[in-house]
């Protein structure tokens, strides 16, 4: 991978393993396994957030439930075909484990993109505004990850008439959402989202800075 595919898209997390690891799928005879992953907020909630390990760097000391751990890597997409139907699957690629630092932010995630759908721009019941954003990120050997994220405030209003095809840089967080669907007019299920919250866009060489009221 070259050095601009490793820096359009980099996170930084740092949290307490929730789950023990679990097989996902092998590339060219290398495992890789899945750890759901708390990471705490500012506020007293924490975000629930899938990340994807190889074997290689999978220890049991490591991974135990409720330990602590700092990891860098890259929030990647991919596409599964669940009940017949494909979904769009988001984790974070663990491409590094390191030293524990406290005084870090525990959720940074820095992307350079394309919007690839209209942003979708609405107001909530309490006047709040917010913009959908689905961004592609080129990744090696010709494959793109689909990132989808939710911007606020002003960043919201600055990025509703984007078009697609234009060149975005975010900076952000990424979280966990829960939300209902309806399956049925008799049953309600409850699923999560995973998306990126921005807390900074650079579009055209111009930068759009939130203040601490517009981040959730």
């Amino acid at each position: 991978m070259n050095y601009e595919m490793m820096n359009n898209n980099k996170v930084f997390l740092l949290g307490k393993i929730e789950t023990e690891p679990s097989f996902s799928h092998e590339t060219f005879g290398e495992a890789f396994y899945e750890i759901m992953m708390s990471v705490p907020r500012l506020s007293e909630h924490s975000d629930i957030i899938p990340i994807t390990v190889s074997e290689k760097l999978l220890t049991k000391d490591q991974f135990k439930i409720g330990n602590q751990i700092a990891i860098k890597g890259q929030f990647r997409s991919y596409n599964k075909i669940v009940d017949g139907a494909s979904k769009l699957v988001l984790t974070v690629f663990v491409r590094e484990i390191i030293e524990i630092d406290q005084s870090m932010n525990p959720n940074i995630i820095e992307i350079v993109g394309y919007i690839c759908k209209p942003p979708v721009y609405r107001t909530t019941p309490f006047k709040r505004e917010i913009c959908d954003i689905l961004v592609a990120v080129n990744r090696a050997y010709n494959k793109s990850d689909y990132l989808p994220c939710i911007a606020w405030g002003r960043n919201a209003k600055y990025i509703k008439d984007a078009e697609v095809g234009t060149q975005i840089s975010i900076v952000g967080r990424i979280q966990s959402r829960e939300y209902q669907k309806k399956i049925s007019e008799d049953e309600i299920v409850t699923k999560t989202a995973y998306e990126i919250s921005v807390n900074k866009i650079q579009i055209g060489g111009q930068d759009e800075i939130v203040s601490d009221e517009d981040i959730i």
